[in-house]
């Protein structure tokens, strides 16, 4: 059962949580909530682990480089996401860090960049985009944070997809009456392609592939991070969590 608490504050830790757990602060997380924030000793704040829930704790130690929180009791149980992938190909650096708060924000359970044949960037910083990862979480009252992966080759990824898991190829040159999403249950990942779109090589081996649906995304053609938002929104809304 859930409880309403008045804390506003979340904080995403890693370390499992239980009652009554001893939580040491790093010393960003000191600086946000004693500098930043200005708490002191008997604030509390809510915080979570990816695993185990939300819980509330109460700060009992605040110094400039460090702090520490005792956990006091859960707040929300855990709450899994569908088992949905976004693959993307990124693209400007503001825009590339928008897919990746908007992903967590709308349920993607895991986050993976690649690079396609018109890609225009060569490298990702991976731990920043996980660190967007985690503050999307933290504001959006979601207790799971999605894993970032490593930028990799679009063929590299098709070579060792496993069959189990459909692709929603968004493909912006496929006709506006393209077949809608199939009803289908089990685990999905939601294609989106560079800028540029896709090659003619990398449609037709996705146009290839039984485990892989062509989906039209309507008749004007998006930019890549608006992209993401309406495909994950298309699947979340036909068979997701939404309710």
């Amino acid at each position: 059962m859930e409880r309403e608490v008045s804390a506003k504050i979340r904080l995403y830790v890693e370390h499992p949580l239980g009652e009554a757990q001893t939580l040491p602060l790093s010393r960003e997380q000191a600086h946000y909530l004693f500098g930043v924030m200005r708490l002191g000793a008997g604030a509390q704040v809510l915080v979570f682990d990816g695993q185990n829930g939300e819980w509330l704790a109460e700060v009992t130690q605040a110094g400039k480089r460090g702090g520490e929180l005792c956990v006091l009791h859960q707040t929300k149980a855990q709450q899994m996401p569908p088992d949905l992938w976004l693959l993307f190909s990124p693209i400007k650096k503001a825009r590339t860090d928008f897919i990746v708060e908007k992903a967590t924000e709308l349920g993607a359970a895991r986050i993976l960049p690649v690079q396609t044949a018109f890609t225009n960037a060569g490298r990702i910083q991976r731990d920043r985009l996980q660190a967007h990862a985690v503050e999307a979480a933290e504001q959006c009252g979601g207790t799971f944070v999605p894993e970032v992966a490593e930028l990799q080759k679009l063929g590299s990824v098709l070579d060792h997809w496993d069959s189990a898991r459909r692709i929603m190829f968004c493909d912006e040159g496929a006709a506006a009456a393209a077949r809608v999403l199939p009803d289908l249950p089990g685990p999905w990942a939601v294609l989106i392609g560079p800028e540029g779109g896709f090659s003619p090589q990398e449609r037709d081996r996705l146009q290839s592939l039984a485990h892989a649906h062509v989906v039209s995304l309507g008749p004007r053609i998006l930019r890549a991070d608006t992209a993401a938002v309406a495909a994950l929104t298309l699947w979340q809304q036909a068979m997701g969590d939404w309710g």
